[in-house]
């Protein structure tokens, strides 16, 4: 897999169109959660994009400091379902962390992750932080990764 990083103002309206395309057709149409997506938070990410075979696969959106949470963030984590298999979420979160690291200089990341998903982050160094909550209502929690730069 290749990944291409953007800012909001990079993307071509062909990619934007694939990254709209994949983030409805896993959050809106498989976990069947409607919600909007077009949050307005979009112009302020840098958009990590992970092509295979000239195709968009996997996602994540990026924040520096206190434009989402008080720390880095990174989400709306997309692996096309298909491809889950060959193990690209793990690159994905490994390359977009490596990019939060570039791209920000700093030591904490804060993520909303979908509980299910907690064993994965937590194989990324992440951490629980908080009470459990529910965000359009699927079961979240919070996590933190601090490391050192």
């Amino acid at each position: 897999m290749e990944f291409i990083v953007k800012s909001f103002d990079q993307l071509t309206t062909s990619e934007l169109y694939a990254v709209l395309q994949l983030r409805s057709e896993v959050f809106v149409v498989e976990q069947d959660c409607v919600y909007q997506d077009i949050d307005g938070n979009d112009q302020k990410a840098i958009h990590v994009l992970g092509y295979k075979n000239n195709q968009l696969i996997a996602y994540t959106r990026l924040f520096k400091p206190a434009d989402y949470y008080e720390y880095a963030s990174i989400g709306r984590v997309i692996v096309k379902q298909g491809e889950r298999k060959y193990g690209y979420g793990h690159d994905l979160i490994r390359f977009s962390i490596n990019t939060v690291q570039k791209e920000f200089s700093t030591k904490m990341i804060k993520i909303g992750a979908q509980t299910y998903l907690r064993k994965f982050y937590e194989s990324h160094g992440f951490q629980k932080v908080g009470e459990d909550y529910i965000e359009d209502g699927i079961p979240h929690i919070y996590m933190i990764r601090e490391y050192f730069i």
